[in-house]
C-alpha cells in the first residue's frame, strides 16, 4: 500500500495537472452527468500543527466558501438531497444540481458552516449519530490520532503480532499512525475498536470528552434542524462499518438511529449516510436493507457523479470529497468537472457492486 503522504502528493500533482491541461474546460458535459453530492466533516478554521492525519475530514470555512462560489459559476445548482434523488428519479435536469453533506454531527457545522450555507443559500443534509450526540459512541479514528499524539512510543497487538513503533516526531507519528489505521482496518471491528480504547487509555485520552467537545448535542442538532435550508439524516446508532457486522446488526443500527432521530426531532429522516462508506465497509446487503427500511436514499463514500442509472441504486449513490488535504480551487473544479471519476471508475457510471 502507497504511504499516503506519497499518495496524497500524487493526488494532488494529477488534480495539477489535469487543472493545467483545462480538464474543467474540454471535459464533455457526460463526465458531469446530472450534477453531484458534496461530502464533507468538519468545516473550522485551520489549527496548525505537523502531525494531523485525519486533516482530510476538515476543511476551512474559507474555502467551503470559495467552493461554493467555484461551484456556482461553473453552472451548478445547490439543492436538497431529495431534489437531487428527484433529478436522478427523472433522469433529466434543465441546471446540474449540487447537494451538499455533512457527515457525523460535529459542532463546527453549527457555528462554521451554516453561516457560509447561508450566504450562498445552499441546503445541506446533516447526518448526524445518536451515539455521539449522546456521547456513548467513540469517534475511533480521533482517538488514535489523540492517542499517538501524546506518545512517544507506540505498541499494539493486532491480529496477534506485537508492534513497537516510534512515536517521538511528527514524521514518527504519521508513520505509527498510518500503520495501525490501515493494519486495523483490515480487521474486525471489535477488534479495532479494543485496541484503540486501549492506547486511548494508555495516553489518558478521553473518548466521551472528545465527542463533548466536537459533537454536536440534542439541542445543536435542534437548532440545526429548525434552519430551512437544513435536512437532519441519520449515520446510524454507533458509527460501525456495517459490512463487517451481521445482517442483524446492520438492520439495528440503520433502524434504530432513525427512529431516534424521528422521535427527538419530531420530523421524517429520509435518508442515510454509512459510516466510512467505502467498499469495505458498505455494500449490497447494506444497501438493500437501506432500501427495506424505508430510506429514500443513502450515500456512500464512493467516487462520482449522479447519473439517471443511479435511479435503480439510490441506496448506493457516489459522493465528491471535499478533502482537507486538497483546498485548492482548481482542484475542486477538476472533481467538478467529473473527468477524476470517470478515470478512477474506469468510465463506468455506477459503482454499487
Amino acid at each position: 500500500m502507497l504511504n499516503m503522504g506519497l499518495k496524497h502528493r500524487l493526488y494532488g500533482a494529477a488534480f495539477a495537472g489535469l487543472a493545467a491541461a483545462g480538464a474543467p474546460r474540454w471535459a464533455g458535459s457526460g463526465l458531469r452527468g446530472l450534477g453531484g453530492i458534496l461530502m464533507l466533516h468538519h468545516v473550522r478554521p485551520w489549527v496548525e500543527r505537523e502531525f494531523a492525519p485525519n486533516r482530510l475530514l476538515e476543511v476551512t470555512p474559507e474555502f467551503l466558501d470559495l467552493a461554493l462560489t467555484r461551484a456556482r459559476a461553473a453552472g451548478y445548482r445547490f439543492v436538497p438531497l431529495d431534489e437531487a434523488v428527484d433529478a436522478v428519479e427523472a433522469g433529466r435536469v434543465d441546471q446540474r444540481v449540487l447537494a451538499l453533506t455533512f457527515d457525523d454531527g460535529y459542532r463546527d457545522n453549527l457555528e462554521h458552516a451554516l453561516p457560509v450555507l447561508r450566504a450562498h443559500g445552499a441546503p445541506a443534509t446533516i447526518f448526524v449519530t445518536p451515539g455521539f450526540v449522546e456521547r456513548s459512541a467513540e469517534l475511533w479514528w480521533l482517538d488514535l490520532e489523540d492517542a499517538i499524539a501524546r506518545a512517544a512510543q507506540v505498541s499494539a497487538s493486532i491480529g496477534g503480532e506485537t508492534l513497537d513503533l516510534p512515536a517521538s516526531t511528527a514524521a514518527q507519528k504519521s508513520a505509527a499512525f498510518e500503520t495501525i489505521y490501515w493494519r486495523l482496518r483490515a480487521r474486525p471491528e471489535p477488534e479495532l475498536r479494543a485496541v484503540i480504547a486501549g492506547l486511548a487509555r494508555e495516553q489518558g485520552v478521553d473518548s466521551r470528552a472528545t465527542a463533548e467537545r466536537l459533537c454536536l448535542d440534542w439541542d445543536g442538532v435542534r437548532r440545526l434542524a429548525a434552519d430551512p435550508l437544513i435536512a437532519i439524516g441519520a449515520h446510524t446508532l454507533t458509527h460501525p462499518m456495517l459490512a463487517k457486522h451481521d445482517a442483524e446488526t446492520a438492520r439495528r443500527e440503520m433502524a434504530e438511529s432513525k427512529a431516534i432521530l424521528e422521535k427527538e426531532l419530531g420530523a421524517p429522516v429520509r435518508h442515510l449516510a454509512y459510516p466510512v462508506g467505502d467498499r469495505s465497509s458498505a455494500g449490497p446487503r447494506d444497501f438493500a436493507l437501506a432500501r427495506e427500511l424505508g430510506f429514500r436514499s443513502a450515500v456512500t463514500t464512493r467516487r462520482g457523479m449522479l447519473f439517471p442509472e443511479h435511479a435503480r441504486h439510490l441506496t448506493a449513490l457516489p459522493r465528491i470529497s471535499l478533502n482537507g488535504f486538497f483546498q485548492d480551487p482548481g482542484q475542486f473544479e477538476v472533481l467538478l468537472s467529473g473527468v477524476p471519476f470517470w478515470l478512477w471508475n474506469r468510465g463506468r457510471r455506477v459503482d454499487a457492486a
